[in-house]
């Protein structure tokens, strides 16, 4: 079965507020990574070693390290045309232009669905360090009959899931709910040791995320996890994709499997680089089969990763 077209949209307009004083010159996306990277690599080098096209990046807050960076190590475009990434800002407005949530940021851009008309559209987080095929995502989605919303779920022990969002599922993977940081989270049916935790990527059926967004700005709704995604699991066919079952190549037998930290505060952000560091790390920033773009330094030093050929 051929690939579907994915048009992808990456949230990267956080505050990052936890983060402070960190996040006092940059959005949380761009904040520099283990000397090489910036924490939007991650979701970028997964889309494009995943043959995803096009790619927008969705910014807001003190947006012109990020855009400066993406010039740099990612373009703005890939040299044989096929494949694109941009960067798009809040509309401008009377006010001033801002998004007022992580949906709102989408409903913002729906002028690109109807620009790309795609087959699925991928809304993914910026601000999380892991590798992943979106397209073995892609495949359950297809595979599940009727889907119209599947959540990437990463399996956490119940102790830390309290930490999270969590995801209410079935034996079937069916979302029946969201739990926002519980004190007794819901166990995952066949692992009664752990939760799922929602990653923040999202694949979406077209028509069905238009009209979700056209309803929640309607009700002033701004946000995916919080708005959105609790609704349409009442009323949807909406799956979670179990992380735990990503493969990607070139992953070294020292580390942890299943990698994926949400750096989001800055004990979880230096936890993270203490993870990629040593002869036998975590998570093994360099992965030939598997690249992530980056730079040594930012004075433009390339840290001689290659990426994916296209």
């Amino acid at each position: 079965m051929p690939s579907k077209r994915i048009l992808a949209l990456v949230l990267a307009g956080g505050e990052g507020t936890r983060l402070y004083p960190l996040t006092a010159e940059h959005t949380k996306a761009a904040l520099p990574f283990a000397g090489s990277h910036r924490i939007v690599d991650f979701v970028l080098g997964n889309l494009v070693n995943s043959r995803i096209s096009p790619i927008y990046v969705l910014a807001q807050h003190k947006p012109q390290s990020l855009i400066e960076h993406l010039r740099r190590v990612w373009g703005l475009y890939y040299p044989n045309g096929e494949y694109s990434l941009d960067v798009l800002l809040p509309k401008s407005s009377p006010s001033g232009g801002h998004f007022a949530g992580t949906a709102d940021a989408v409903y913002q851009n729906l002028h690109l669905i109807d620009r790309h008309r795609p087959d699925l559209v991928a809304v993914f987080a910026a601000d999380h360090v892991y590798r992943m095929d979106v397209r073995q995502m892609e495949r359950f989605h297809t595979a599940r009959s009727g889907a119209e919303v599947s959540v990437a779920a990463v399996p956490v022990r119940l102790g830390t899931a309290c930490r999270f969002g969590v995801i209410v599922a079935g034996a079937d993977a069916r979302i029946q709910d969201f739990q926002e940081k519980p004190k007794q989270p819901a166990p995952i049916p066949t692992m009664p040791s752990h939760a799922y935790a929602s990653m923040g990527n999202y694949l979406f059926e077209p028509n069905v995320l238009v009209t979700a967004l056209e309803e929640a700005h309607g009700r002033g709704e701004h946000d995916f996890g919080h708005h959105l995604l609790p609704r349409l699991s009442r009323s949807h066919r909406v799956y979670a994709y179990d992380f735990a079952s990503n493969r990607v190549p070139g992953i070294q037998p020292y580390e942890e499997r299943g990698y994926w930290r949400d750096i989001g505060t800055i004990e979880s952000y230096q936890e993270a680089q203490a993870d990629v560091a040593g002869r036998r790390p975590r998570f093994e920033l360099h992965n030939p089969q598997w690249p992530i773009r980056g730079y040594r330094n930012f004075s433009g030093k390339n840290d001689g990763s290659k990426a994916a050929p296209i």
